[in-house]
Formats: C-alpha cells, structure tokens, sequence
C-alpha cells in the first residue's frame, strides 16, 4: 500500500526534452541533473566497450580519431556506429565477387592453422577467384575482421541525434529549472 515511509526507495527519472515536462511533475522531483554529451575520453571508451570481444585491427590512436571524429554524439549513437561497423565484414563477404586463399584457424582442429581459408578479396590481388559467397564451403570462409575503414564507413552513414537546437534548448531549462550534473 501506499504509507508515508519512503526510505530507501529513489524514483530517477530521464528524459532528452525536459521542456516538455508539466511543472507538477517538475515540482515533485527536487533535483534536476544535465548529464551532457559524452566528452572525448568517455567516447573513446564506449567504442572499446561496444567493439568488445570482437576481433579488429583498431589501434589506440583509431579510437582516438573516432572519439575525436563523434563530437556531439551520444552514447547512443556511438553505439550504432560500433554495431553497424561490426556488420561490414558480412557485408564484404556478402558483396565479394573474388575470394584469395589465406592462412587462418582451423575451423575443424582447434589450435591447428591451414593455408586454405578463403577470405573476400578486390578482382585485381593475386590469386583472387572468381566466386560468390555461397560458393565458398562454409568450413573454409575467413571472414575479414573490422577494420578502420570499416569504422569510418560507418561514422560517415550515422549522423548525431542531438542537434544543436536541442542542446541550447537543454542549457536554458538547466539555468531555469536545473543543475550540472
């Protein structure tokens, strides 16, 4: 039921349009917090969380660039852009006209290496094959692993979805009604 002791109990609420709020509901939550947009450390950190287990080739100064790259960008939208550089390779593989023959993990003896996996490759490189994807035997696909370009790709295709509008919108409701967080 409904009593008068409330301890230990925290309502959080959240939201990206505060402005929008009726002031009742304003009134009954004392403090107002803006969280901004992720700095640059914190979104270089969300892509190595979101890249995760993956294999890439991402050296340190890449999640930089990223980071340095997505200025403006949520936490969200970072995501998005992991997830949908993460899908590049099967994209490569889907899209291949030509696969080479590489030297890769056994699909079949674990801890063993053998030099005929096939992997997607430009008609031009040597020992490219003419072949689609469904031709290569499944036991025998070295898909690519993600890359920068795959990154930068991706970056290129997600815009932010904060825009600048909002964000002076959300500064003066914080000098209104509000506090940094």
């Amino acid at each position: 039921g409904v009593g008068n002791s409330s301890d230990g109990i925290l309502v959080l609420g959240a939201t990206n349009i505060p402005w929008v709020l009726d002031s009742a509901i304003r009134r009954r939550f004392e403090k107002r917090i803006y969280i901004p947009l992720p700095e640059e450390a914190a979104r270089a950190q969300m892509f190595r969380l979101h890249l995760g287990n993956t294999p890439h080739s991402l050296s340190d100064a890449n999640v930089q660039e990223l980071a340095r790259k997505t200025d403006g960008y949520s936490g969200a939208d970072i995501s998005i852009i992991v997830r949908d550089a993460l899908m590049q390779p099967v994209r490569k593989v889907q899209s291949a006209t030509h696969f080479k023959k590489v030297r890769g993990p056994s699909r079949t003896t674990p801890g063993a290496f053998v030099d005929d996996l096939l992997t997607p490759c430009s008609p031009g490189d040597p020992g490219a094959i003419e072949m689609t994807w469904m031709e290569v035997p499944g036991d025998k696909l070295l898909e690519p692993i993600v890359c920068m370009s795959d990154m930068l790709r991706s970056l290129a295709t997600t815009r932010p979805t904060v825009n600048t509008e909002d964000l002076l919108r959300v500064k003066k409701f914080t000098e209104d009604f509000g506090q940094e967080g």
